[in-house]
């Protein structure tokens, strides 16, 4: 019986061969890589990865796809939503991590991963290309902002392969792309919550100048340094960023923030 996508699940099959070959030679595994597969799905480059290694582990939340999944010895299969799955926990290092990630997640999911960075060696996504267009995205550019602040700081990223909407059943109203994010080597060390809040602080409101909205952040942490609040927030370059969070003065509480 043929598999009916599920727009709950945001479900889009990828059924282009030229596409799923150019996919698993980008990504290019090897017999014993740990690699975990994110949405599956029916199989399109779950199989063609199976070829070339020992075992693959899979996470599928369709428990009608899991049934099927689940008859391949091949698959190890976490019937669980990607978002409380503890990457941390499926390898102590050398994580290769890749999927069809769902469009209406796809965010969420990238920063949850972030949780397991230091254990991750590559990861290779299929999203919207909007976002990986966000992801990459340079300074002083639209498209850069909070996403390209907070992955380019712990990854290297690039977009390797264009696909389009008549690769998928059923074709999905916008156009996708592959990216490759290796993690970086040695990050500057952050505190995250800290991090993540100064830079959605800083794009908040992205047209006004950056003393509207992180200079009150700003003076809130006990700041005094010089950094140019003259700009806004897509001038500041990521570097920028991170060497402003470690001049902040150490151990200040952030008052509580509605700024979503």
């Amino acid at each position: 019986m043929k598999h009916i996508a599920r727009k709950r699940f945001g479900q889009h099959f990828l059924v282009d061969g030229s596409i799923i070959e150019g996919i698993v030679n980008g990504i290019a595994p090897e017999a014993d890589d740990q690699m975990v597969e994110i949405g599956p799905g029916l199989g399109a480059i779950t199989n063609p990865l199976l070829a070339r290694l020992k075992h693959l582990t899979v996470v599928e939340l369709d428990r009608d796809l899991v049934s099927r999944l689940r008859t391949n010895p091949q698959l190890t299969v976490i019937d669980q939503d990607v978002l409380r799955v503890d990457f941390r926990t499926l390898a102590s290092s050398g994580l290769r991590i890749v999927g069809n990630l769902p469009y209406n997640i796809s965010t969420p999911i990238l920063f949850h991963l972030l949780d397991a960075v230091d254990v991750v060696k590559d990861q290779h996504f299929m999203l919207q290309k909007e976002v990986i267009d966000r992801m990459v995205a340079a300074p002083a550019t639209s498209a850069y902002g909070r996403l390209s602040v907070m992955l380019q700081w712990r990854y290297d990223m690039e977009n390797f392969l264009h696909v389009p909407p008549t690769s998928f059943d059923p074709p999905p109203r916008v156009d996708s792309a592959m990216v490759r994010m290796v993690p970086k080597a040695n990050p500057p060390a952050v505190s995250f919550a800290r991090f993540s809040e100064m830079v959605q602080v800083a794009f908040s409101q992205r047209r006004k100048l950056l003393r509207h909205t992180l200079g009150v952040w700003l003076a809130n942490q006990g700041y005094s340094g010089d950094f140019d609040l003259r700009r806004r927030a897509e001038e500041v370059a990521v570097d920028e960023y991170l060497a402003l969070h470690q001049a902040l003065p150490p151990g200040t509480r952030s008052p509580p923030s509605d700024m979503g």
